[in-house]
């Protein structure tokens, strides 16, 4: 699988800060070390109650990140350390906003962090109404979800930084940045430059689980679109005068599922899974279908091993096509799009990102391990774009149902972690 090392291109290339350290030994700051910093939970817990009763879906984030925009500037950050960059101009879905991207000079030598999360929620989560309930987070609307992926990550950046700011804490040079378009792509971390990013050292993305879950790396995906073209003929008068898409469809599904090509793929000692998730097919049943679209996809930490799952997808459409065929002998016609929506990584276990993750999650009495994930996360792309980082959990539990909560403890753990990693030399 594709590794990031400790020494990948995205530290090779990074600035060193541009503050450096005095020749005389430095005065101790009259704040107490980063260590011992207790983080401003009430400030955190009032921060994400506002940011989850804000609806933001993929594409529409823009009142979100007006709603943080003002939270930093009423802690005091200056207006010329924010900016967006047109990352929605460049995604499928046309969105309303960029990333939004702070950067805050260090007042302390050190090299550059960046703490992120992601601003955009799914469709279920609109109109959530979050309420304490005891020791989490729930929504008031049983028929909506709460949101916490990703408000909560978004909360414990913001929240660090609104302490940091307000309090006026020492620290090494920070950038935050605030992605758009996660669940629908990872369309944000995707388009973001690194120069826009100041070049970060360390990288720390907050987003679901258990605080002291590391996660060190993330499985590869690729999307595909497949069209099949059937001959349509009335089904009752003339059905073999047919070739139904939908019986093409069905054969090359079950080849898959009976060659073990669908759901858990696991060949020679290599694992994936794929899954055929949409299926739009057919106008009437007295018509032979004369056409289909399927969504498909393929996982995998193997990028060789998860091509050969794609060629077994596209090899089992094709075959099917020529099985289903008229009377006369005509068959139909199947093609295939595909793309590659992430690819997957492997952080080092000496990665500087992981061995400060691990230190701040120890530091609270918590047992960190590292974590390998089967879903996409905004860390592949930011990998991919030379900017090795680290995932951290927030508290979120049961995610994109109605049924969704936010640990609270958990969250606030966190919050101590993230003033940890934004302060600590």
């Amino acid at each position: 699988m594709p590794r990031v090392s400790a020494r990948s291109k995205a530290a090779s290339s990074s600035t060193t800060a541009s503050v450096r350290r005095p020749a005389a030994k430095p005065q101790r700051s009259a704040s107490p070390p980063a260590a011992v910093l207790p983080a401003d939970l009430a400030t955190a817990r009032a921060i994400v109650l506002d940011l989850l009763a804000i609806p933001g879906v993929s594409g529409d984030e823009k009142a979100i990140a007006e709603r943080i925009v003002k939270w930093l500037r009423d802690a005091g950050c200056p207006a010329g350390s924010i900016a967006f960059d047109s990352a929605h101009t460049k995604t499928p879905v046309k969105g309303n906003t960029g990333n939004l991207i702070v950067q805050l000079p260090g007042t302390l030598p050190g090299p550059r962090r960046l703490l992120m999360a992601h601003m955009d929620t799914v469709p279920v989560c609109r109109g959530a109404k979050p309420v304490v309930a005891g020791k989490v987070i729930k929504s008031a609307d049983p028929t909506t979800g709460l949101g916490g992926d990703d408000r909560a990550g978004v909360a414990v950046v913001l929240a660090t930084a609104v302490q940091i700011l307000k309090s006026k804490l020492p620290h090494p040079p920070l950038t935050l940045l605030f992605a758009i378009q996660e669940e629908i792509g990872l369309y944000g971390a995707r388009f973001v430059k690194a120069a826009d990013l100041g070049k970060p050292k360390l990288a720390f993305n907050f987003d679901g689980g258990a605080v002291e879950k590391i996660t060190v790396g993330a499985t590869g995906g690729y999307r595909m679109d497949i069209a099949i073209e059937g001959v349509p003929s009335h089904a009752g008068v003339a059905p073999e005068k047919g070739v139904s898409a939908i019986a093409i469809a069905a054969l090359a599904i079950a080849a898959l599922v009976h060659d073990g090509w669908h759901g858990l793929v696991v060949k020679d000692g290599k694992r994936g899974t794929s899954n055929v998730g949409v299926i739009h097919a057919g106008s009437a049943t007295n018509v032979v279908a004369e056409s289909a679209t399927l969504r498909a996809e393929a996982r995998g930490h193997d990028s060789a091993f998860r091509g050969k799952i794609v060629k077994a997808i596209e090899k089992a459409f094709a075959d099917a096509a020529k099985k289903v065929r008229s009377v006369d002998g005509s068959c139909g016609r199947v093609t295939v799009e595909g793309r590659l929506d992430y690819e997957a990584f492997r952080l080092a276990d000496d990665e500087p990102c992981v061995v400060a993750a691990r230190a701040a999650v120890a530091a609270l009495g918590l047992s960190p391990r590292l974590d390998i994930s089967n879903g996409g996360l905004d860390a592949n792309w930011m990998a991919a774009n030379g900017v090795p980082t680290v995932t951290l959990g927030c508290g979120q539990m049961d995610i994109h149902t109605t049924n969704e909560k936010l640990d609270l403890p958990a969250f606030e753990n966190a919050c101590r972690v993230a003033l940890r990693l934004a302060t600590a030399t």
